[in-house]
């Protein structure tokens, strides 16, 4: 493959990483999905997913720094004054990083899996069909009704173990805890933000991880091209926040489930015809 191709590849990898990472829909499994159809013939792998994934949670940290320096301060204020400790942002910080806590066990628990076995394409869309199914029940029975300043301790760690199924591809982020949100009776909006914040920790922290992998211990991720993906993927998917935000309070998650079904079932298709391999 020439370097120009390899260039071309990473901006289009990039861009699909910027359009899907914020919607239920599964970044990982798309990238897993097009790699082996693109003319380098392979999977991106965990590693570069996990480093273009730095541009999108830029993205998150540019469009909320307001609600996140004053999240920070707040926090920071209640560690030496106790009367603080009842300030909803303060208490929001603490939320965000229990509900951080389980994707960082499981994350290194099964980190060889994650890389590896998980990455099956059989499971990737098997994951987004049942979790599409999943996405429309708590769409259509939630009660809706509750928002950010009433989330309980309990609720904030069934977000965050929500978030840690995402480490297999297919069952999507910011799909799992926007669905664990709807299903404990949290307005759309709330779970969304929520998703979008509660991601931050960990998304970036497993990011700069195998950023520093590949610098230390030769992971075969190319430094300039993954730049540039994660670079589109940074401005992508700012204007993907910005629209979702705006469309989320109106509009019911039913597209999504569509469209995860449909390229769940594609994906089986094609492995059936032996058009595209499971590992």
């Amino acid at each position: 493959m020439s370097p120009a191709t390899a260039w071309l590849e990473a901006a289009f990898l990039g861009l699909i990483q910027g359009l899907t990472e914020f919607l239920p829909v599964s970044s990982s499994a798309h990238l897993r999905i097009i790699g082996p159809l693109l003319p380098s013939g392979g999977d991106p792998g965990a590693a570069f997913t996990a480093i273009t994934q730095i541009g999108t949670e830029a993205a998150v940290l540019l469009y909320f720094r307001h609600d996140i320096v004053r999240i920070f301060l707040a926090w920071w204020a209640s560690l030496t004054q106790p009367a603080r400790r009842s300030d909803p942002d303060a208490r929001m910080g603490w939320l965000i990083i229990i509900g951080s806590v389980p994707i960082v066990v499981l994350g290194l628990l099964f980190k060889d899996a994650i890389e590896g076995s998980l990455r099956n394409l059989y499971i990737t869309a098997t994951m987004l069909i049942l979790f599409a199914l999943v996405l429309a029940a708590a769409d259509r029975f939630s009660r809706r009704e509750r928002t950010l300043d009433r989330l309980t301790w309990g609720h904030g760690l069934l977000f965050g173990l929500a978030q840690a199924m995402a480490l297999i591809p297919g069952v999507s982020r910011s799909g799992g805890t926007i669905t664990a949100g709807l299903l404990m009776g949290y307005t759309r909006e709330a779970a969304a933000r929520y998703s979008f914040l509660l991601a931050i920790p960990a998304v970036m922290g497993s990011g700069f991880y195998q950023l520093f992998r590949s610098w230390q211990h030769g992971s075969p991720v190319a430094p300039g091209p993954t730049a540039l993906a994660t670079l589109i993927a940074f401005g992508v998917g700012y204007g993907v926040i910005v629209l979702f935000l705006r469309l989320v309070s109106t509009r019911s998650y039913m597209p999504f489930v569509y469209y995860r079904v449909a390229l769940g079932l594609l994906v089986l298709g094609l492995l059936g015809a032996g058009l595209l391999s499971p590992l």
